[in-house]
C-alpha cells in the first residue's frame, strides 16, 4: 500500500492523503445495534446477513440510530473512443439515449428507484467528447483524469445516508476488462465477456482489443492512478472520486457490477482498507466479475444473474438493506410481546 500511496502522480497527490488517512467507523455504534438486537422477538443470529447489513450501516453513519431516509442511487454516465472499433452491439449515441431515458422513467433503474423510493440522480460525464481510444491513445490526460475523481466527489453534495454507485457507457465493459487486466494481471481473454451481447465474433474483437491496448501502454501501467487514466474513462474516475467522499463524509455505498467495481479495484489496488465502507451488490453474469471480487476478497449480497449495469444491482441491494433496518427498528423486544426469552 505504501509504495502507491508515497509515489503519487503529481496530480492525484491529493487524493492518495485521503486514501491513507481514512476515517475507521464506530465499533461502538455496532455495539449498540447488537444490544438492541438481542431484544428482538427472534434467535440470535436468526436473521442472518439482515443482521450484518444493519451493523454496516451504524458502523459507518457512526451511530446507534443508523437512517436511511435518503439513501441515493447515482448513475455517471461517459463515452469512450474504443467503441470505434466494434466492441459493442450498440453505437456510442445510446449512452446519450438511456441517460435521457433515466430521466424520463423508462428504465430498469428508474422504476426499481420509483418503487421504493431511492433518489435517482445521473451525472453525464461530457457525452459529446469521448475519451480517446485506449488501443492507440491514452483514454484522459492524468489532469483530466484527476479533475474528474473531483468531480465525482461533488455526488455527495445531496447528503445521502446511503450511496448506490452504478454507470452507464457504451463500450465500458472492454474498458473494465482492461483494467482489471492491468491491475491484477493476465490478458483480455482472462476478463472480456460479452458485455451488452456481442457474438462470438465481437468477443475476439473485445480481446484483441484488451491486448492491443496493455501493449501499448506497456511500462505505463506501473500506478493504478496511470491504470485509470490510460485505460479508464470519465465514469470509472468519478465513481472512484464518490467513494472517497463517501468514506471521509461517514456515507456507507452499495458498488453495482462488472464496471463499477473496477472503479473500487483502482481503491483498492492503492489501499484495501479504502473500500471497507463498500458492499459489493451482486455477482454480474460478467464471467470475469467473480475472479475479480475474488482477487479482493470480497463478495457480492446477491447472485441474480444480472448484467444490466445502471446501478441496478446496487439499487436492489439497496432494498435489501432498507428491509433489514425497517426490521430492526420495527420488530417487537420479547418485552413489548410478552414473549419469554431465552433461559439464562
Amino acid at each position: 500500500m505504501t509504495e502507491f500511496i508515497n509515489n503519487m502522480p503529481e496530480p492525484f497527490a491529493d487524493f492518495g492523503g485521503l486514501m491513507d488517512k481514512l476515517p475507521v467507523g464506530s465499533q461502538s455504534a455496532v455495539d449498540e445495534i447488537r444490544a438492541h438486537d438481542a431484544k428482538l422477538t427472534k434467535p440470535a443470529g436468526s436473521l442472518g446477513q439482515l443482521e450484518f447489513l444493519v451493523e454496516f450501516l451504524a458502523r459507518w453513519q457512526e451511530t446507534g440510530q443508523p437512517t436511511l431516509n435518503n439513501p441515493m442511487v447515482a448513475i455517471f454516465a461517459g463515452n469512450h473512443g474504443v467503441t470505434a472499433n466494434g466492441v459493442s452491439p450498440f453505437p456510442a449515441e445510446v449512452t446519450a439515449q438511456m441517460v435521457a431515458n433515466f430521466t424520463a422513467g423508462g428504465a430498469a433503474i428508474s422504476q426499481i428507484s420509483k418503487l421504493h423510493e431511492l433518489n435517482l440522480r445521473v451525472f453525464e460525464l461530457a457525452l459529446d467528447l469521448p475519451t480517446g481510444d485506449i488501443s492507440v491513445k491514452e483514454a484522459l490526460d492524468e489532469r483530466a483524469c484527476a479533475a474528474t475523481i473531483a468531480y465525482g466527489m461533488e455526488a455527495i453534495a445531496g447528503e445521502p445516508d446511503l450511496l448506490c454507485l452504478g454507470e452507464m457507457g457504451i463500450g465500458n465493459t472492454t474498458v473494465a476488462a482492461a483494467i482489471y487486466a492491468a491491475l491484477f494481471g493476465g490478458g483480455g481473454a482472462e476478463w472480456v465477456g460479452a458485455g451488452a451481447g456481442v457474438d462470438a465474433a465481437g468477443l475476439e474483437r473485445k480481446i484483441e482489443i484488451v491486448d492491443r491496448a496493455l501493449a501499448f501502454h506497456a511500462g505505463e501501467l506501473d500506478h493504478p492512478f496511470k491504470i485509470l487514466s490510460r485505460l479508464g474513462g470519465r465514469e470509472f474516475a468519478a465513481m472512484l472520486g464518490a467513494i472517497i467522499a463517501a468514506r471521509h463524509h461517514k456515507i456507507p455505498v452499495v458498488i453495482d457490477g462488472f464496471v463499477a467495481t473496477a472503479a473500487a479495484a483502482v481503491a483498492y489496488a492503492i489501499n484495501p482498507a479504502t473500500l471497507d465502507h463498500c458492499l459489493f451488490a451482486h455477482v454480474s453474469a460478467e464471467s470475469a466479475h467473480i475472479r475479480a471480487l475474488e482477487r479482493m476478497d470480497k463478495r457480492g449480497l446477491l447472485d441474480l444473474g444480472m448484467r444490466l449495469g445502471e446501478g441496478s444491482g446496487a439499487a436492489i441491494a439497496a432494498v435489501l438493506i432498507k428491509t433489514a433496518l425497517h426490521l430492526h427498528q420495527s420488530m417487537a423486544t420479547f418485552e413489548q410481546a410478552a414473549v419469554s426469552n431465552k433461559s439464562e
